[in-house]
């Protein structure tokens, strides 16, 4: 299949909220939720997207003629590319009727690590959605990032029992779920946690911890007080909070501040090898796409996730060779205009 067919096979199932649109920039789905769309005035999702065409890549070909490495280490485990599949949960509610969460990622963790990437699993509030998605980890050799909701700490210790059982080298919390609307006066309880609270549950999971939804220099250095050992600065697509920043906006600050004492990762609106390597300059460890992924899987399975991370891996390795640098450690600040 072309990219240009998933799309279109997408766009016959993943209906009504999801246009799988050519690009996805948020503008169709706007505020849609249900629906993949963002809270409140629906335009930070749209400001996400927008921000990284405003980042301008310089060019420099005079260089050594080689190949180029796309290679990212992350706790041990190596990659063909620094990019991850994001954690996407109740799918059928926001995507379409094909696929359950169970489904979903049955199809999206071993496609991922057969095309030599991981998945971020998601969490929700049916407790089979994250039990499916540690059984499908645990049968891909432990590859892949269970990711928990900041439930109360009796069910958070209980699911990541069950993520050690799955053999996951790491895990991940998206803190910032706190505010999905969804998840708000349910039971279990979710909500914002304290550094000690953090700390707790960081030290109970054993592995290095990933927290999601980090959007200030000062949520990030509580974060590293907590132990955490890589964060990703994002603003959930949007679906939490209207009128915040795009996360290309706020990541140079924040990777000025915590820059080598951890991991840095970023989503929101990242859709192109081109932005990838965007976002690393700007000081990036590596990205996550969440929403690109959801369409590579209605519309092409095993085959989708297949065709999107290669295009991924092809943009990005033709940037670099373009601005003259032929490994991620090579990418720098200066390659920004």
């Amino acid at each position: 299949m072309t990219y240009q067919e998933i799309l279109a096979a997408a766009r016959t199932c993943s209906g009504p909220y999801c246009k799988a649109c050519p690009v996805c920039n948020g503008r169709a789905c706007k505020n849609t939720m249900p629906g993949p769309g963002a809270k409140g005035s629906g335009t930070v999702a749209m400001r996400n997207y927008d921000a990284w065409q405003e980042v301008c890549l310089n060019m420099d070909t005079i260089c050594e003629n080689i190949p180029v490495d796309t290679r990212f280490t992350l706790f041990g485990q190596t990659y063909d590319l620094p990019v991850f599949a994001g954690p996407v949960g109740a799918v059928k509610l926001h995507y379409g009727d094909k696929l359950t969460d169970q489904g979903y990622n049955e199809v999206l963790v071993p496609a991922c690590v057969q095309a030599g990437i991981a998945a971020f699993t998601g969490d929700g509030t049916d407790p089979a959605v994250f039990a499916a998605a540690a059984k499908a980890i645990g049968q891909n050799g432990g590859k892949g990032i269970p990711t928990v909701k900041p439930w109360d700490r009796d069910t958070l210790f209980a699911k990541l029992d069950q993520a050690k059982e799955s053999g996951a080298q790491m895990f991940a919390m998206d803190i910032d779920a706190a505010g999905l609307p969804f998840l708000k006066g349910l039971t279990p309880p979710a909500g914002s946690k304290t550094v000690a609270e953090l700390r707790e549950v960081i030290e109970y999971a054993g592995v290095p911890f990933i927290l999601k939804g980090i959007m200030t220099v000062k949520g990030a250095r509580k974060a590293l007080e907590a132990g955490a050992a890589g964060i990703v600065v994002s603003n959930h697509g949007g679906r939490v909070q209207d009128g915040v920043p795009a996360t290309a906006e706020v990541l140079p600050a924040i990777a000025e501040a915590v820059k080598g004492q951890m991991v840095i990762m970023v989503d929101g609106g990242i859709r192109s090898g081109v932005d990838v390597c965007k976002a690393l300059a700007l000081g990036a460890d590596a990205c996550i796409l969440a929403r690109p992924y959801v369409t590579a899987v209605y519309g092409g399975g095993s085959e989708g996730v297949k065709v999107l991370t290669e295009r991924l891996k092809a943009e990005l390795s033709d940037t670099m060779a373009m601005c003259g640098v032929h490994s991620l450690a090579e990418i720098s600040r200066d390659m920004i205009f």
